[in-house]
């Protein structure tokens, strides 16, 4: 039987041959593919401006430099997301203030959010964790109320929606990731969406070396800018998969469905919010009854893992990494950040599935899971 990834790109034959005739055309770094690919990105998004870079974590930083974020500012963020996002907050000068999730939609609680905010806050970074939206009209009004800057870490949510808008297409700064496990891929990649009135050469500055260069052949410095920018070969394949986002994304949320008409939630598995408006399914995700089984998610992994079925875990609470706690983080400041991320676990979705290999998961997360609630009640 094949192993069945957690995640696995699909890239279409035309787009393979549009990569052969980049590599041909000589011009393989940031050239006229990345001046096509910002333009369809920001076409995409209601004629955002977008500048495309090597990362979503690059974007996420140079979105934190273009928002004036710096040294002794503080920035408020979930602690159940991948470590880039509160990374870039330190890589800034700035510090991380989390804010425990909502245990049902796995996001920032907003409900939480004001009491965190001091005279030092200057920003606020939310994640749509697996592509399910934060809410936008409240994350807005509390920005607004208290003169702060909102960076989405929208990583996880290409395609997704609020209430009919794309995210993206509206707000302040917007990240976006093209990572290979994203639903639509450049291989690596990501990008900034930028407010209207933003300086787009600085923030192209940022993007390379900080280097303004001028007509007469010269050229100055006056930032600071890392080596971030997008190759032509990477947005070949970014132009290819924008193409089919929607498409992808329907696909998912017809496998989304399946999983729900699949699995059996009397074993005390805990479901995903049941949102086919607005998520983009980036991932379907679990929390398993881990006290209750013996083993644990370990043991869930390795038994699934043996059926040829992968796993993935995203993510573990990332305040109570040794960096973070060195802050100050401990663990119990956050119980149901720390609750989900210790028995989270992603099951396979991606494009290329079929219904069969959605009953094949749910047949094994059902035997896998009852067996390890059997063991451990009988220890």
């Amino acid at each position: 039987m094949d192993f069945l990834p957690f995640t696995r790109p699909d890239i279409d034959d035309e787009t393979i041959a549009g990569v052969v005739e980049v590599l041909r055309s000589g011009w393989i770094t940031s050239g006229p593919q990345v001046k096509a690919f910002e333009a369809a990105l920001g076409e995409y998004l209601g004629g955002r401006d977008v500048r495309v870079f090597s990362s979503g974590t690059a974007a996420l930083e140079v979105g934190l430099r273009m928002a004036g974020i710096g040294e002794g500012d503080e920035v408020i963020t979930t602690p159940l997301t991948w470590v880039a996002t509160a990374n870039v907050i330190l890589q800034v000068g700035a510090r991380p203030v989390f804010v425990d999730i909502d245990p049902v939609t796995r996001n920032i609680d907003l409900d939480r959010v004001e009491a965190a905010i001091t005279e030092r806050t200057r920003a606020l970074l939310p994640v749509d964790l697996a592509g399910l939206p934060v809410d936008r009209d409240r994350l807005h009004a509390i920005a607004q109320r208290h003169g702060l800057r909102v960076l989405e870490d929208a990583a996880q949510a290409m395609g997704a929606t609020w209430r009919g808008r794309r995210i993206g297409s509206f707000g302040d700064y917007v990240a976006l990731s093209f990572h290979a496990n994203k639903n639509m891929t450049s291989t690596e990649g990501g990008a900034l969406v930028l407010p209207a009135g933003a300086d787009l050469a600085r923030c192209e500055r940022w993007r390379l070396q900080g280097v303004q260069r001028f007509p007469d052949g010269t050229m100055d410095v006056d930032l600071p800018g890392g080596k971030s920018n997008l190759t032509d070969v990477a947005a070949r394949i970014g132009l290819g998969q924008l193409a089919r986002l929607d498409t992808f994304n329907a696909r998912r949320r017809d496998l989304a469905r399946r999983y729900f008409a699949g699995l059996d939630r009397s074993l005390g598995l805990e479901l995903p919010v049941e949102d086919f408006e607005q998520s983009n399914w980036h991932m379907f995700q679990l929390v398993l009854p881990v006290q209750r089984m013996a083993g644990g998610r370990s043991a869930f992994i390795e038994a699934m893992s043996k059926r040829r079925i992968g796993i993935g875990v995203h993510y573990p609470a990332l305040h109570r990494f040794t960096l973070f706690r060195q802050l100050g983080w401990n663990s119990g400041d956050f119980p149901h950040a720390e609750r989900v991320g210790d028995a989270i676990v992603t099951l396979p979705l991606f494009p290329r599935m079929t219904e069969d290999d959605v009953v094949r998961v749910c047949d094994a997360v059902a035997e896998v899971t009852r067996n390890a609630l059997a063991e451990g009640g009988a220890r």
